[in-house]
Order: structure tokens, then sequence, then C-alpha cells
């Protein structure tokens, strides 16, 4: 008897598991066009109600990771790693991690997202790096590289940071618009499978999570976030990858700078050894991890000790400078980035309205803000404006006196700065005594 789609979604909504071959054709069938949208998007909500084992969730996510190309490093005589966020307001850390990691020996192919929401997306931070572009003619630096250069960039520095293209999991590239308009992303199954697919669909040997806790992530709370760590972990070790999970705090913003040419300008402070202690500790911890992981050194503190290195001795600037040229930006934005970023044309101070101390930041509240301003998106078809954001002089747990600006908004026209400014002054409590925080590092999953 012929596969028939029906079924499978009838027997998913009845509770039932499905067996490999079943989601292998659904899956097929999905990308080959046999399966229309509207039942895929039927499966999707049969699984976010009645969700999928351990075992139907490894095999979801090898179908579709199976639905594209696979790239292959067994070339390189050095070990791979990547890392992957879940996501949060002012987290860049990929950016000054790839190119320290990739300085102390490991290639980092990264294939990286868009932002979404309330949070941000490595490649629109990377885009507002303005240059002459791969073939001279302008847009700066390029993340849409064909494959067969992404390979050999990689090869050549250890180093390459682009988007998904339409032949790495389409499955997941079709899949993950349904869901964002079906309701339908809140399922660890098809969390797992979407992340995962794209991952390891890189081929690398060894993946370092950080999965955001907090309002300003998409678990909320650190029940939620061990279950999708404990999820992703099981189902990257069941397809033969070295993989941890860290849970690490978004109740606050991450770092001082919130908004895409503003965070690469903290990226580049992180790369020359300086910058805010969290977005260092981020850095040095993930990579640390990143280089256990890959075999090059015995232990967790031994990595960390080799990346803190590679930001103070200049290694990791240095190849970040390599990855911005070959990408088409301009390499001066190592030297200068404030001269060479774009810059808003309004900048206005936020000042605090009284004596105290910021007890409380909401990092929701705060990316929300953020895209009103233009540095995010709600749809994935919007603009970005790259230069706009905030810079946070005073964090959680800072003293401020009246008058003092701890924050200054960047915005395009002085009606949206004062919105900012309001939007700014609302997500923070300031009080006389300090409040309550999670703590940065909450947990690891191995």
């Amino acid at each position: 008897m012929s596969f028939r789609p029906v079924l499978t979604i009838a027997r998913k909504r009845d509770g039932y598991a499905l067996s490999e071959g079943e989601i292998r054709e659904f899956i097929a069938g999905f990308v080959d066009g046999s399966i229309p949208d509207y039942q895929m998007s039927a499966l999707a909500m049969a699984i976010v109600w009645r969700g999928m084992t351990a075992e139907e969730t490894a095999i979801l996510l090898d179908a579709m990771m199976n639905s594209g190309d696979l790239l292959d490093w067994s070339h390189l005589t050095c070990a791979t790693a990547d890392k992957h966020s879940t996501g949060g307001v002012g987290d860049k850390v990929s950016i000054p991690l790839a190119p320290a990691v990739a300085a102390c020996g490991v290639a980092v192919p990264m294939i990286s997202g868009r932002g979404l929401g309330h949070t941000g997306g490595t490649l629109d931070k990377l885009q507002s790096i303005p240059g002459p572009g791969r073939d001279g003619r302008g847009g700066g630096f390029e993340v849409d590289l064909p494959l067969p250069v992404f390979q050999a960039q990689v090869a050549a520095i250890g180093l390459g940071l682009i988007g998904q293209t339409a032949t790495i999991v389409p499955a997941d590239k079709r899949l993950y618009a349904l869901r964002d308009v079906t309701s339908t992303v809140e399922s660890i199954p098809l969390i797992v499978a979407s992340i995962l697919s794209k991952k390891l669909a890189e081929g690398v040997g060894s993946l370092v999570l950080d999965v955001k806790v907090g309002p300003g992530a998409f678990m909320k709370t650190p029940e939620q976030a061990v279950l999708l760590a404990e999820a992703m972990v099981r189902a990257g070790q069941a397809a033969g990858r070295k993989v941890t999970a860290f849970l690490t705090a978004m109740d606050r913003p991450l770092g001082t700078h919130v908004g895409n040419a503003l965070e690469i300008i903290e990226s580049i402070e992180i790369l020359r050894g300086a910058g805010p202690a969290d977005t260092r500790s981020e850095v040095v911890r993930l990579g640390g991890e990143m280089l256990r992981l890959a075999g090059v050194v015995p232990d967790l503190q031994s990595g960390e000790t080799r990346i803190a290195r590679s930001l103070d001795d200049g290694s990791a600037l240095a190849r970040f400078r390599q990855v911005v040229q070959v990408q088409g930006g301009d390499p001066r934005v190592c030297d200068d980035p404030q001269a060479i970023l774009p810059k808003a044309p309004v900048i206005v101070p936020v000042l605090a309205e009284k004596d105290g101390v910021i007890a409380q930041m909401d990092a929701l509240a705060v990316g929300l803000a953020a895209v009103r301003l233009g540095a995010g998106r709600n749809r994935t078809d919007d603009a970005v404006d790259p230069a706009v954001g905030f810079v946070l002089h005073k964090k959680p747990g800072e003293s401020v006196v009246c008058g003092e600006p701890w924050a200054h908004v960047h915005a395009r026209t002085a009606a949206s700065a004062a919105q900012a400014q309001n939007d700014l002054r609302a997500s923070v409590v300031i009080s006389q005594t300090d409040g309550q925080r999670l703590p940065l590092w909450l947990d690891v999953v191995y």
C-alpha cells in the first residue's frame, strides 16, 4: 500500500509513536512537494500536542539533516567544532568566539541565522560591517557564500561565517517558515530537529550549545531549559557527535551593546582582550569547551586558558580580521570600528530618575524596544537598520545617581529615540536595594 500522509497525521494526533518509515517518507514528500504545506502543518501541530519519543526525535533529525547537502571536513588536518545559541538580547558571543577558537587550532565552519522577534541574529550583525564585498562591487561582509567557496575558505583560514544555503537542510528551511506562522514553534522535538539538523549537516565533529534561560529567552525557566538541553545533547550524541550544553542567564541583556553595528563594536572590544565581563566569560568558557571536545586540550580549564590567551595576545583579533577581509568587509573595522561602522544620526541619553541601584533590567523589554527601534524584525522579510540600538552604561546591580545617563539610545529619528527612551526606562527597576538575578552560569549537560 502506498504511503498515506493523512494516516501518519492521525496516528500522531492520537498519541502513537511514528515508525522510522513514516517519518522519513513524510519529510521526503514534504521536500519534493508531494506532501503539501497544510499536511506538514497538521503533523507539526500534532507533534506539539503529543510530543515525540527520543527515538522519533533522532529519526526526524536525521531525515531532515539528510534532506540536502552534507559537508565533509575529513580532508582537514585539524578538528572541527561549532557553537549554537538558542538566542537572546545582546548575545553576540559567536562573533568573537569563532575566531578565538580558530586561532587555537580548531576549524570553525559556522552556519548562523538571522534575528527574529526580540532575539538578534549573527548574520545581521556581521552584515553591518561595510566594505568592498568579495567581488569589489560593494555590499560589505558577505554571508551568502557558495559551498565550495565556504569550504575552501575554512580550509585556508580555519573559519567561515555564513548563512544557511538553499541546499543545506531544505526540509528545515521550509518547515521553520511554516512553524512560525502556524504557532508550532513551541515543541522540543521540533526545536531539536531544527537546530541540530543544520549544525550536524555542517559536518563538525563537536558542538557546544548555549541554552538561554529567562524572560529574554525562548526557555523561561531552568526546568524548561534543562529538558531542551538534555534532548539536544542526547540527539546529537546519538548522531555520533560530541555535544555539551550550557544553561546561561537571559533575564537581563548580555553585555553592554544591543543592536547590530553596536554589537560588532563590543565584539571587537572582546577580541582586544577587554569588553564586558559577562560577554568575555561566555566566550572563554564556551570556547574552552569547544577546544576540550575537539581534543586539543585535556580539560575545560586548559581550554579556557587557551581562549583567554588568544583574546589577550591579539591572535583572535587577527583571525577575525582575516575573515572580515576574505568575506568582503573592511578589515579596518578591527582598528577603529566606530569610524567604519554605520552610525545612527540621533543619539540621546537615558537619565536615571532617582538615586539607587538598578535592581532589574528586563531582557525581553529591552529586546522588544530594540525591535521597535528597527534593530530587529518581527517577520523574516522585515528590513533591519544596522546602526540603531542601545549602549547600556549601567547593568543590574550597579548604582546610579539621579540625572546620570545609564544608557544611550542610537536612533534614526528623534521620535523613535524618544519612544526608545521611554521603553528603556520602563524596562528597569531602580530601588534602594539590589534585586535577585539568575547566575550567569546555571547548569551544564554532557
